[in-house]
């Protein structure tokens, strides 16, 4: 009887031990079918004054980068050429009668929650960023007086030069100290570079895609905001 009994013991166990590991499998399998569902999108977003010239032509480089590191990636380019954002408006001042502002337009695309990536590339002017630049940035105090929408993207900054040490590292760490305003978890270019950022030269007579320490850097930082963007999304699920 004792012998009996023990044996059903064992194999009540044994079937409980196989529910539970089946069940507990296809949880993990869940998650992991729910973390490849996730959509994973990274913005790069142009600050310079001209459409489709230097900056844009690097952060398309990124974005590349970005996308290679996930299937579930998707990647955008906005360009801030050609769009009215005033700056001044971060100030409080309303807008004057019968004007319109383009910044507005912007909000949804990055609160999106799909949204875990966000790059920033500006040209040098005199060692800092463009005023289209810090217009978008200034306008950006809009997510901290709501809702910290920007909170917990990672972010990253591409900086283009007219000489290889034309003040890209001091553009890039101007841009940075904006974002870690905004709670964004900063990032610089990945291995073997590693720097602050992407740090891109331009001399106006060659194509920006021939300087190859600055696209390599530029791929770095790609690679890497997609690397901590996807960390953050399966720490999430």
């Amino acid at each position: 009887m004792t012998k009996n009994l023990t044996r059903r013991r064992f194999m009540e166990a044994a079937g409980a031990a196989v529910v539970t590991g089946t069940a507990a499998g296809t949880t993990s399998a869940q998650a992991a079918a729910r973390s490849r569902d996730k959509t994973i999108r990274i913005l790069a977003i142009s600050c310079s004054p001209r459409k489709g010239k230097t900056t844009a032509a690097s952060l398309q480089v990124c974005l590349e980068a970005a996308e290679k590191a996930d299937p579930r990636i998707e990647v955008e380019l906005i360009e801030l050429a050609g769009m009215k954002i005033d700056g001044s408006l971060a100030a409080g001042l309303p807008l004057e009668h019968g004007q319109k502002d383009d910044f507005q337009k912007l909000v949804p695309r990055l609160s999106d929650p799909k949204v875990t990536g966000i790059i920033v590339g500006t040209p040098v002017y005199f060692g800092s960023m463009t005023s289209l630049c810090k217009a978008f940035l200034d306008r950006c105090i809009a997510f901290r007086k709501k809702n910290f929408a920007l909170s917990n993207k990672v972010a990253g900054v591409l900086a283009v030069g007219g000489v290889r040490n034309g003040g890209q590292e001091l553009a890039i760490q101007s841009v940075q100290a904006a974002l870690l305003c905004q709670e964004m978890i900063i990032v610089g270019d990945g291995r073997p570079t590693a720097h602050i950022g992407a740090t891109v030269w331009n001399n106006g007579k060659t194509p920006v895609t021939e300087d190859e320490f600055g696209m390599t850097t530029a791929k770095n930082l790609g690679r890497r905001v997609a690397e901590v963007a996807l960390k953050i999304t399966a720490a999430g699920n």
